[in-house]
């Protein structure tokens, strides 16, 4: 319920983003349509020339682009690009004397000699290409990884050298993948889906969102090298996450040595804030030690503008409620380890990482209460301060032995976290009539809430190549989770002090135990790869109210499986199908009964009695040369549970809880396609169209049968400029969107940055503004039975950032970048914001 009022923009803005991106869209679709038809064969030819491209190391050099030139006046005959191993072909070639040229970003131009191509076949010898950095009209190429690839079974956004992630927080950067969303709450969508699970370096962060998001916001994006989208992952990964799995991958280091950067950086919107950090990486011998520190100081605003209805016996009630919001967040993250060579076949190793941080929330509330919204009976102010603490710690001791040389290997994995969050907040609520007069004494409610969440988990996965062509995957993971919430709660209504509140004092317990196995076994064919795979999953849990003895158990059993096959077209066309049953358990918060109060007409409450959801899930997909990525994916989700705002026409009041609605059903189309449009302005486009249609029965005395068609645009747009500057320019539209009973407006934003290097790239500057044009809003409105809300929410979004990156000793130096056994447990816990 933190959603806030708009400030007005300039239309002339939205305008010319609209218009930017049909723009670039066309040029796009253009582009695609000019590619396939230069690779119309010409039925007069008659002979093929084929090749290999090399690069100054002799490996190939993957999609180079290729031209076939008349050696008489270098006119170009055909083109075509090198596939992954660098190998190229011209087909159906006409007798005659040519040359042979290769070109791609980052590298000196390459001629073949002049050869004479008869009625024979010709195979050039390989073309050799050498790095520089070559001038056109003042501006530098130099080599870069594409800003997202499409690999077997993930979509990859390369984010290492981008400038718009300049001194943003990992949630920050997240936001910009492709068909990636995050909403006012900080939730994570993928491809117009929430339950995505997210995992850091193969590792999943056993955090709920709302902790996830203090955990990515306190982490520095420039320490991220790139993130993986995963949206049917196999039964190798945990089954939970209806919408799939996103992997953020840190940055890792290629050689023996010693190495570290040293990031510092600061931004101001409406505040100031500041983020440094520091990585080490020492690699001598049979040992690998690493380690790195961040610390950084967040303060933002948010402002939200409610205006709810409520109608019971007695009449109309209207509530027009504004709250100012401010947050300050002072973090620390560590994460160190080593890892051992016992012999070259086993490597043993080590991983603590830890969060130990503040908030403190200074937050103001003014509610007018009337027949009306233009004339107020009431008025009641509510300031309230809410002071955090984090302390978390996680352990992870791993075994990896490769058994033999033909790729059989054993993997043991023990994960041991403990998370104590502590919350103290106090609301002051005074009692006003529309005239200003107090008429009743202050109402002083206090909760002090400490958290502890203990999780323990053993894994081990087993890998036998069975024959060239053919692997088996096995595995077993049994996980332990015990959370413990008290909620002590105190009133004042007197004015003579704090007394315990025996009416909403609470106590909660959950256990749970989960007895996992799985099986991949996946086959190579010549043009085809086929994977199946089962995995099962027992779980056990309790949660048990102390105050009250209310106690709900569950057990049961379930399984999983998981089908992906994928049809290699030709040199340049994949197609791949895929199939999972996943399921998504509640987070331990949103089974906690608690009352938090922003005033007593405005609270959450948590839902004991949520369910599991399921979600099956289909996947088509087709690649287009590595490089355009189509897909279409549907899904159905049974017992879907999902946040709503409800009102209570007795007391009058709104909250927020969680409910199971009977089903979800969702389709999906996704574009990503790269664009070059001058050899100076290269680009990126998604695009993501999206229905979710959710049904729930017997929903405040009706039935929800609600959906609608909404799409979302990404552009990411580079700019090589003289002196060698590197500019970015990131734009995103997303039309209207229902969700549950809510009703979504459009969002949008452009972000822009400015990023160079200077001693021998040593040390590197970048400049960044995101929002620049101040039009992101969070617009909601709900009208369903007795729920008559509009609200409106700005958050602090244009902020002006620099960072400077020092890199020093050996930059290429290889850390260990190990997965854990830590699951989807910890995606479940959440703080209190």
């Amino acid at each position: 319920m933190k959603m806030l009022l708009q400030d007005k923009y300039c239309p002339n803005f939205y305008t010319l983003y609209i218009y930017i991106c049909a723009f670039i869209f066309r040029i796009a679709a253009t582009m695609a349509l000019f590619i396939a038809a230069f690779n119309v064969t010409n039925a007069q030819t008659s002979s093929k020339i084929s090749g290999s491209i090399l690069n100054e190391a002799g490996k190939p050099m993957e999609f180079a682009t290729l031209s076939l030139l008349r050696a008489k006046d270098s006119s170009i005959v055909k083109g075509t690009m090198a596939d992954a191993n660098g190998k190229y072909a011209f087909e159906k070639i006409t007798a005659g004397d040519y040359i042979v040229a290769a070109t791609t970003m980052g590298y000196q131009k390459s001629h073949s000699a002049k050869f004479t191509l008869g009625s024979q076949a010709v195979n050039l010898p390989a073309l050799s290409m050498q790095p520089a950095s070559q001038s056109l009209k003042t501006v530098n190429i130099t080599a870069a990884k594409p800003l997202v690839e499409r690999k077997a079974d993930r979509l990859v956004m390369n984010v290492e050298n981008s400038i718009v992630a300049t001194g943003n927080s990992a949630l920050e950067v997240l936001e910009r993948a492709p068909g990636v969303t995050v909403d006012k709450d900080d939730n994570i969508s993928l491809q117009g889906k929430a339950g995505v699970t997210v995992m850091i370096n193969d590792k999943l962060t056993y955090l709920s969102s709302t902790q996830l998001a203090n955990l990515l916001r306190s982490t520095d994006g420039s320490t991220i090298q790139s993130i993986e989208l995963i949206t049917n992952p196999s039964s190798k990964y945990d089954a939970a996450g209806n919408s799939g799995i996103i992997n953020i991958k840190l940055k890792k280091n290629k050689q023996s040595g010693f190495n570290g950067s040293l990031t510092a950086g600061a931004g101001y919107g409406l505040n100031f804030r500041d983020n440094t950090s520091l990585n080490l990486n020492i690699k001598e011998g049979d040992w690998n030690f690493f380690g790195s520190f961040s610390r950084g100081d967040i303060k933002r605003e948010n402002t939200m503008n409610l205006l709810r209805t409520v109608t019971n016996s007695t009449g109309t009630t209207f509530f027009n409620q504004r709250t100012d919001f401010v947050n300050q967040v002072h973090f620390n993250n560590y994460r160190f380890g080593a890892d051992y060579n016992t012999s070259k076949r086993n490597v043993i190793g080590f991983i603590v990482s830890g969060d130990h941080s503040n908030g403190f929330d200074d937050n103001g509330n003014v509610t007018n209460i009337g027949p009306s919204f233009n004339q107020v009976d009431s008025v009641q102010n509510t300031p309230s301060t809410i002071d955090q603490s984090f302390r978390n710690i996680a352990l992870n001791l791993n075994d990896k032995f490769d058994i033999d040389t033909l790729g059989q290997s054993i993997s043991v994995d023990v994960d041991y976290s403990k998370f104590r969050n502590n919350s103290n907040a106090l609301y002051t609520t005074n009692f006003f009539l529309g005239d200003g007069t107090q008429y009743k004494d202050p109402l002083m409610i206090a909760n002090i809430t400490p958290s502890k969440i203990t999780i323990n988990t053993q894994k081990v996965d087993y890998v036998k190549p069975l024959n060239k062509t053919l692997k088996l995957e096995l595995g077993a993971k049994f996980s332990f989770v015990k959370t413990d919430n008290d909620l002590q709660a105190k009133i004042d209504s007197t004015g003579n002090g704090l007394v315990d509140d025996a009416g909403r004092t609470n106590h909660f317990i959950y256990d749970e135990k989960i007895k996992a196995g799985y099986f991949n076994l996946s086959k190579e064919f010549k043009t085809t790869s086929v994977q199946l795979g089962l995995r099962a999953e027992h779980t056990k849990s309790k949660g048990d109210l102390v105050t009250t003895n209310n106690v709900v158990e569950r057990s049961y059993l379930n399984f999983f499986p998981t089908l992906f096959v994928n049809q290699k077209l030709g040199k340049k066309h994949e197609l791949g199908f895929n199939y999972s049953r996943r399921i998504d358990r509640p987070s331990y918060e949103d089974l906690n009964p608690f009352v938090y109060y922003l005033d007593q007409f405005t609270y959450s409450q948590g839902n004991p009695f949520l369910k599991p959801q399921y979600t099956n899930s289909f996947e088509l997909n087709y690649t287009y040369n590595k490089t355009i990525n189509l897909s279409f994916n549907y899904s159905h989700t049974s017992d879907v549970f999902t946040e709503v705002i409800l009102t209570d026409t007795v007391r009058k009041a709104t909250y927020q809880t969680n409910l199971n609605f009977n089903s979800q059903d969702s389709y999906s189309l996704n574009l990503n396609t790269p664009y070059t449009l001058f050899k100076w302005w290269t680009g990126n486009l998604t695009f993501t169209g999206f229905y979710n249609n959710f049904k729930a029965n017997d929903l405040l005395g009706g039935n929800l049968n609600k959906g609608r068609a909404s799409f979302f645009v990404k552009t990411t747009n580079t700019f090589l400029l003289p002196k060698e500057i590197k500019a970015e320019i990131m734009t995103f539209y997303q039309s209207s969107v229902a969700y549950g009973i809510y009703n979504i407006k459009p969002q949008y934003y452009i972000d822009m940055g400015l990023s160079r290097s200077f001693l021998n790239k040593k040390l590197n500057v970048k400049f960044a503004v995101s929002d620049v044009f101040w039009m992101r809003r969070n617009n909601i409105t709900a009208n369903y039975q007795t729920v008559d809300l509009d609200i409106r929410q700005k958050r602090e979004t244009r902020i002006a950032r620099i960072n400077l990156t020092y890199n020093f000793g050996n930059t290429k130096i290889k850390a260990r970048n190990r997965q854990t056994g830590a699951d989807d447990e910890s995606n479940r816990v959440k703080s209190r914001n």
